[in-house]
């Protein structure tokens, strides 16, 4: 692939792909592969029969939100493609953190699950937060792009702000497709918003 969105976990990752599906030169797999942090050991002819074809002019990509938090992904990958372009997708830490907490305790059972309040502070009282909870640890962006930096230049990876991908998805997907190197065909025709 020449363009990946490695995340980040709750903050649109599905929307964003799933509006790059609507330009003709845009072709993405299916399913999240998990090549670079599940299934790395099957090797890279597996990884490329994951890829839909395409033409020429056509940019193959993939989505998987957990690249972006898995520490061997960014050398890995690079091994791979060091030009390769990046796309994370961001939100705001706490509003990620909440989603991500909301979906983990629908799939147990809500009456399960310890509080949000419990999970997030370690002293409640100092509001000392719990940074080993992964929902929290998810959302310390600067951390975990420190990984990724040593390997791919910033110029090589777009951030896709959550928040405007709701409220403006046509301008956010101008700089996605600009950044992609595409012909601006995803515009405000493609959206409709139910108020």
């Amino acid at each position: 692939p020449q363009a990946l969105i490695i995340g980040v976990k709750k903050c649109g990752t599905r929307a964003l792909l799933e509006f790059l599906r609507l330009h003709p030169d845009i072709r993405a797999t299916g399913p999240e592969t998990h090549f670079f942090d599940r299934f790395y050991d099957k090797g890279l002819e597996w990884y490329r029969q994951q890829m839909p074809t395409s033409l020429d002019g056509q940019i193959t990509m993939e989505k998987t939100p957990s690249y972006f938090i898995t520490r061997e992904v960014p050398h890995r990958l690079h091994r791979m493609s060091p030009l390769v372009k990046l796309i994370v997708v961001v939100r705001d830490p706490v509003t990620r953190a909440i989603s991500d907490y909301t979906q983990t305790a629908s799939k147990r059972g809500l009456g399960t699950s310890p509080s949000f309040d419990k999970m997030t502070f370690r002293n409640s009282t100092t509001g000392l937060v719990d940074t080993s909870w992964s929902a929290i640890r998810i959302g310390e962006y600067s951390r975990i792009l420190e990984w990724w930096i040593k390997f791919f230049h910033l110029r090589q990876i777009h951030f896709v702000s959550g928040e405007n991908l709701i409220k403006d998805p046509a301008g956010e997907m101008a700089l996605v497709q600009d950044f992609l190197g595409l012909k601006r065909i995803i515009t405000d025709k493609h959206f409709y918003f139910n108020e």
